[in-house]
């Protein structure tokens, strides 16, 4: 199940998944969530807290995952994964050099860190004239 994590900034997308997530899950939740805010803003900052196996996610989940990794690939600004399955994290880290924008995993013990750094706006750097 996907749930929204509801206490974030308006510029960040932020989910919850526990148990078993499925298709249905990612239409409607995720994915308009996702397209409302690349309409609002152009870019993506996308939290996961990851409290289920990865297993847990159904072909249909991951097709629509990969689907919407692919139709939104050039607005990817921050991707945060929270998890304590190293694998996950590792490849959050990983992953970071196939997407135009940041991304990081961290534990579920990091959870504050990782909201910390999801919310953060990124400094634009002065034009010197």
């Amino acid at each position: 199940m996907l749930q929204f994590i509801n206490d974030l900034e308006p510029h960040v997308v932020g989910i919850h998944a526990i148990g078993e997530v499925t298709k249905e899950d990612m239409e409607k939740v995720l994915l308009p969530r996702i397209d409302e805010l690349v309409a609002l803003q152009g870019e993506i900052n996308y939290l996961l807290v990851l409290e289920t196996d990865v297993q847990n996610w159904t072909a249909g989940a991951w097709w629509d995952d990969i689907k919407m990794g692919l139709k939104n690939f050039t607005k990817w600004s921050k991707i945060a994964v929270v998890s304590d399955q190293k694998g996950v994290q590792w490849f959050t880290d990983a992953f970071r050099f196939f997407v135009p924008g940041k991304s990081k995993g961290y534990s579920l013990a990091q959870l504050d860190e990782a909201i910390q750094w999801i919310t953060a706006k990124e400094e634009q750097p002065v034009e010197s004239k």
